[in-house]
């Protein structure tokens, strides 16, 4: 069963006390999804944060309470335990409210703990009472209570379309009860998950909504905290403009309504959000303020661990000392509790982090703390939070090359996190694992290591990015290298590369490594590299980018070869695939740095002022490390479409302008780029009456230049193919999903700004009255279904992000994620004649000729190609073809 990890936010849920939402931020990061608002109930939230500092003693509190107070104090085991308590107390005084509210919390607290089962039951046997009870025996709170605790759980387990109605009638329920912060956190919920469906316009008409209601609201902690909890969804949604501006307003309506218990949180958000805007500068000035305005021990801690984090990558030792010192004696003041465990795990993954280990805490106080950690979960029965600290352990023994000891701690890490499903951890420690038995020359059972982490992974797919970064889970360091690992250790041992080869005889298969790799484990490494494309792809769309009926590419089309390069450390190495023959390896001995470094250059010299020497010898230094070995074998000789499967910045690469020597690729082969063996069935253009929706604008708008030419190429389209045209003015996000919805149309052309970058936010089209995401372009694309699916998406006139080495990341991804068969874009803006020339013999052969959508582009290149005012690589290799080229 696959469980989402999704950050979920809600209102407040109680039945007799009062008070507002507190945003994520206030408690310590839980991975599971538990709606705000139950746990701010639960932790007695108040105007006046200074009481919530001095718990109750047990024996003044009822079991329900009791179990509040544990589970605000991180102790979920004993929450349980409580709450059963009070489950029992209830029935035996026929109090049917109090007996579904404790099993609404214990389901919370089990899904805390990664016992889906017991927290299904739980809250379906709460909702069984509820629906059963008479409509005088509970309030509409309680029954709105119960409804978001089912919609989180619905949520948790991927079931996103149950949750949105759940959190739907939860609405309703705080409407009857005038809980006007409810609603607000079950409307946040619903964008939320509305999100995870790909209704990203109705998403954002939430969201607005949200932002609309609480401008009327006074000033107020509602207010403050309403907007917090709007600035915590929006980032985590990849708005981050609007969870700035959020944030910021919250922050100075707490300031001038001197509400200084609800800043600490504030600020942490900010910092937050600024750390994914990319300003290290602003990120670290928030976890400062955070420092100062903390109240609570939890803000405290929260602060003083970003802020390790920020000035351990910084380099700045005396901080991180004087922090870590700090951090270390407030852990070991703390009761155990999963607050403690997780500030452990944080501060030793950040001490990890140093240059030299023990440099800010010896590494005697950094075993200990952690040996306490995990002594802590078990009297906890924590499972999880015992799973996270053994893995860190394991790691802190890693460093130390203390390897018996790294493996019994790993294996004990990975054994619980198998045994309550949780993905993320099992990841972690199974390529721990796999690291662990590399370094112990057992590579057979490494591979196996490896492959569980995968796996695991791919059961997450796009809920990477929800895990808590507070426990050091980010994509660059902790994802995409389990990948690259284990596709080097399926091909190791089989290096030998071009440089070699050619010393040996050239009589030789150029390329031809002595020591070919199994079949099998060349399948596997072609298996590993396309899991990490479609990772790269979730990351880039905050969630699992799209599950389609799909077929192998290399079973698509008989006369295409496949090529498949991966950027290892030590090496280059490539898998050509062609149907029905074996799988071909290769690789060159070249390190990463050198083949980034020649990678940047050759596409800084792809320009008409540069040197044509220097271009045409870098051209054909990657056509080498690529292409040539496979030309030399029977896996080309009937090839005339070449299809790349790319691997990081070699995405940013026109593969069309790669040059053997003689002539350039696409002189030789059409050319396509792919994102992965599974593709949408398509047909091809001869098979389809060509039907174009048309929009476009030429006038300067948004403060973007004028496109001139655009109405010329707009008029070339009309003329080739039937066209529904929305020009200037009318070219609208609204008027573009209504004509795409409402038409009979294959072929979308737009032919307006655009940018691609490796930002979600930063990824756009210009429309006549702003920005059209990437998102919802994908939504306006899909609204007829795959029975329906647009053949061909063109985008004219887009660019990527100059310098983004995974700018390409949002092209790949709208081709995958919009539904369309196939998308034809520019990496770069060309000029207005080359690009209506272009266009114009691109739709003379979709209109006109029996051939692929790869040969229309083809020939369409060959046109500029032959042009002397257009010949220059520059004007032509900037349209590539991404997705079936049929």
């Amino acid at each position: 069963m696959k469980y989402t990890w999704r950050l979920v936010l809600a209102g407040l849920l109680g039945l007799t006390w009062a008070g507002e939402a507190l945003p994520v931020a206030a408690a310590m990061p839980h991975t599971t999804a538990l709606p705000i608002g139950e746990l701010s109930a639960i932790a007695f939230n108040s105007t006046d944060a200074a009481n919530r500092m001095l718990p109750l003693s047990a024996e003044m509190l009822s079991p329900l309470d009791l179990g509040r107070q544990h589970y605000s104090t991180g102790n979920y085991s004993a929450a349980v335990a409580a709450w059963q308590s009070a489950r029992e107390l209830s029935v035996e005084q026929d109090d049917l409210a109090m007996e579904a509210l404790s099993l609404s919390y214990l389901s919370l607290a089990h899904q805390t703990l990664n016992q889906w089962n017991e927290a299904t039951t739980a809250v379906a046997q709460s909702v069984e009472l509820l629906e059963g009870a008479q409509a005088d025996q509970v309030d509409s709170r309680l029954r709105a209570q119960v409804w978001n605790t089912q919609a989180a759980l619905a949520d948790s387990l991927g079931q996103a379309e149950s949750a949105v109605g759940l959190w739907e009638q939860a609405e309703d329920f705080y409407r009857q009860a005038n809980d006007i912060s409810g609603q607000l956190g079950s409307q946040i919920n619903q964008a939320q998950a509305l999100q995870s469906l790909g209704f990203y316009r109705r998403s954002r008409q939430q969201l607005e909504t949200i932002a609309d209601e609480l401008a009327t609201m006074p000033d107020s902690v509602l207010k403050v905290n309403g907007l917090r909890t709007l600035g915590n969804a929006l980032q985590v949604l990849g708005d981050l403009t609007g969870s700035r501006a959020a944030l910021f307003e919250s922050a100075n309506i707490a300031i001038a309504i001197n509400a200084t218990g609800e800043l600490s949180a504030t600020y942490l958000s900010m910092g937050r959000t600024a750390s994914d805007w990319g300003d290290t500068d602003a990120a670290i000035s928030m976890f400062e303020e955070a420092k100062r305005s903390a109240i609570t021990p939890a803000d405290e801690l929260q602060a003083d661990l970003r802020r390790l984090r920020f000035y351990v990558n910084r380099g700045d030792t005396v901080k991180s000392a004087q922090i870590a010192t700090d951090l270390a004696e407030q852990i070991g003041a703390l009761p155990p509790s999963r607050l403690s465990v997780y500030g452990t795990v944080n501060m030793s993954a950040s001490l990890a982090r140093e240059s030299q280990l023990g440099q800010s805490l010896p590494i005697e106080q950094i075993n200990q703390l952690l040996a306490n950690a995990v002594q802590a979960a078990r009297v906890l029965e924590d499972q999880q939070a015992e799973a996270y600290a053994l893995n860190q352990w394991g790691a802190l023994y890693m460093q130390t090359q203390q390897w018996g000891d790294a493996l019994m701690l790993t294996e004990k890490s990975l054994d619980i996190a198998r045994a309550i499903a949780a993905d993320d951890i099992s990841s972690q420690s199974a390529w721990q694992l796999g690291r662990i038995l590399k370094q112990q020359n057992k590579s057979a059972e490494a591979i196996v290591a490896y492959g569980e982490a995968v796996d695991a992974l791919q059961a997450l797919r796009g809920d990477l990015v929800a895990i808590d970064p507070d426990v050091q889970f980010s994509f660059r360091e902790n994802v995409e290298p389990i990948y690259r690992e284990l596709v080097s250790l399926l091909l190791e041992g089989n290096s030998s590369g071009v440089a070699e080869l050619e010393q040996k005889s050239n009589d030789q298969a150029f390329g031809q490594p002595s020591q070919q790799p199994s079949q099998q484990n060349l399948a596997k490494a072609r298996e590993v590299i396309e899991a990490l494309q479609l990772a790269e792809l979730d990351n880039f769309f905050q969630e699992a980018c799209i599950d389609v009926e799909s077929q192998q590419i290399d079973q698509v089309d008989p006369q295409a070869t496949i090529i498949y390069p991966i950027i290892l450390p030590d090496r280059l190495a490539v898998i050509a695939s062609s149907a029905d023959q074996p799988l071909e390896y290769y690789s060159t001995p070249v390190d990463a740095q050198t083949v980034e470094s020649t990678l940047h250059r050759l596409l800084s010299s792809i320009h008409p002022a540069s040197n044509n020497a220097e271009r045409l010898a870098l051209s054909q230094q990657v056509y080498d490390w690529l292409i040539r070995p496979a030309t030399r074998s029977d896996i080309t000789k009937d090839t005339e479409t070449m299809v790349f499967v790319l691997d990081g910045l070699l995405r940013n690469i026109p593969m069309a302008a790669l040059h053997n020597g003689e002539q350039y690729l696409i002189e030789e082969y059409a050319v396509a780029l792919s994102p992965g063996l599974q593709l949408m069935n398509a047909r091809s253009l001869s098979q389809i009456e060509p039907d174009a929706v048309v929009g476009g604008i030429s006038a300067a708008r948004n403060g973007l230049s004028a496109l001139p030419a655009v109405e010329d190429e707009i008029a070339d389209v009309r003329s080739l193919v039937p066209s529904s045209v929305l020009f200037n003015e009318q070219f609208t996000s609204e008027a573009l999903a209504k004509n795409v919805e409402n038409s009979s149309a294959n072929i979308v052309h737009l032919a307006t700004h655009g940018q691609f970058s490796s930002r979600l936010e930063d990824t756009f089209l210009s429309t006549w009255e702003g920005r059209l995401s990437v998102t919802e372009l994908s939504e306006i694309l899909q609204t007829r279904g795959r029975s329906r699916a647009i053949e061909l998406l063109v985008l004219s006139a887009c660019d990527t992000a100059a310098g983004d080495d995974r700018a390409v990341l949002g092209l790949a991804g709208l081709a995958v994620k919009s539904g369309a068969r196939s998308t034809v874009a520019t990496l770069w803006p060309v000029k207005d004649e080359a690009a209506a020339l272009l266009m114009r013999e691109l739709y003379v052969g979709i209109s006109t000729a029996d051939m692929s959508k790869a040969e229309a582009l083809r020939q369409a290149q060959l046109t500029l190609l032959e042009d002397p005012s257009f010949s220059d690589p520059f004007f032509w290799s900037a349209y590539t073809l991404v997705g079936n080229w049929q």
